[in-house]
């Protein structure tokens, strides 16, 4: 069960209270690395909430060595989104100080007391409308700089129930959603077994693989509460690609990747399999002499989502990989 922030509880059930720091979301959070603020519930269920979008963890990787995918395209999640932020009684409490200081210049503030205020379009807030709907603003993705420039709307008013103006980019959906929870995916990490382990011999096969115990998929489900609307992304993982670290190898298969059949990734080495291909691994052709190899094993990650209101898709394909050393000595030989 998806844990709720006691904040967003409180303003639901009190919608004209607020302090001057408030907000419907809470505090602007980094919504990228690293992860949101979160709770542990009793039954084990991890949340977090950030930027106003609620996270479920509880069924992402975790652990020390679990890490954030990368895109294998140039896709980004959104640098800013809007969603709703302010009650009446809240925003009355944020502007005022502001035009109260004369910071941003009468003319600014003018235009902002006759928007807000004065019924250009909105009066006093809405405050009569208290119960009806909410102010949605901008939230920024602080470790994105271009986020900043990217949502640049007027704080806009949403009744309860109503969609966001059309001409409202990056309004939160399910797919919005979606994109943003692929932020938070961990998987774990790519440390491949070897054998021979720690160290091996020129032109003799190593085999390598990975404990498919660990790599499930895994999962984030974002939402946001006050709008009843989620989206649960998952990373699935595909291949295992190996680059040796030099070009004096050969792998197993020869692209060097590995496809992952029912969880498992590679082959375990077992006594008798000294003269068969391993069906993933390398052979080193040269001596690593004083040193080592940095061999490079990378996961593929295959990546959907599925939105509250039943809309799905695919997003890009992310990566995680770990680089181990490798050892390689030349073979010893002895004349008689």
């Amino acid at each position: 069960m998806l844990a709720v922030t006691g904040m967003c509880l409180s303003l639901l059930a009190l919608p004209g209270v607020a302090r001057a720091d408030d907000t419907l979301g809470g505090k602007t959070q980094n919504s990228g690395n690293p992860t949101p603020k979160g709770d542990s519930s009793p039954d084990g269920t991890i949340s977090a909430s950030a930027s106003g979008i609620v996270f479920d963890l509880s069924k992402n990787g975790s652990g020390n060595s679990a890490g954030p995918v990368t895109s294998t395209t140039s896709w980004t999640p959104p640098p800013c989104w809007y969603a709703p932020k302010f009650t009446p009684a809240q925003l009355k409490s944020y502007l005022e100080p502001i035009w109260n200081a004369e910071s941003t210049g009468y003319q600014w503030d003018a235009q902002q007391r006759d928007r807000y205020v004065n019924g250009k379009p909105y009066k006093d807030f809405n405050k009569d409308k208290a119960d009806k709907g909410y102010w949605w603003d901008a939230y920024v993705d602080e470790s994105f700089p271009p986020g900043w420039d990217k949502c640049t709307e007027p704080i806009f008013w949403v009744d309860k129930g109503a969609a966001p103006p059309a001409n409202i980019p990056n309004a939160v959906t399910p797919k919005i959603l979606a994109e943003l929870a692929y932020n938070q995916i961990r998987v774990p990490s790519t440390k491949v077994t070897l054998a021979p382990a720690g160290t091996t011999k020129v032109n003799l096969p190593t085999w390598a693989w990975l404990d498919g115990a660990q790599f499930k998929p895994v999962s984030v489900t974002a939402s946001v509460p006050l709008l009843g609307i989620s989206a649960t992304t998952t990373a699935e993982p595909v291949s295992l690609k190996i680059d040796p670290g030099t070009s004096d190898a050969e792998t197993y298969p020869a692209s060097g990747v590995c496809q992952i059949n029912n969880g498992r990734i590679g082959e375990a080495y077992a006594k008798g399999k000294a003269d068969e291909t391993p069906p993933c691994g390398v052979k080193y052709l040269r001596s690593s002499g004083t040193g080592s190899y940095p061999l490079k094993a990378t996961i593929t990650w295959k990546i959907s989502w599925t939105g509250s209101d039943g809309t799905g898709d695919t997003l890009p394909d992310g990566t995680f990989g770990a680089t181990q050393d490798v050892v390689v000595q030349e073979i010893q030989a002895v004349n008689r």
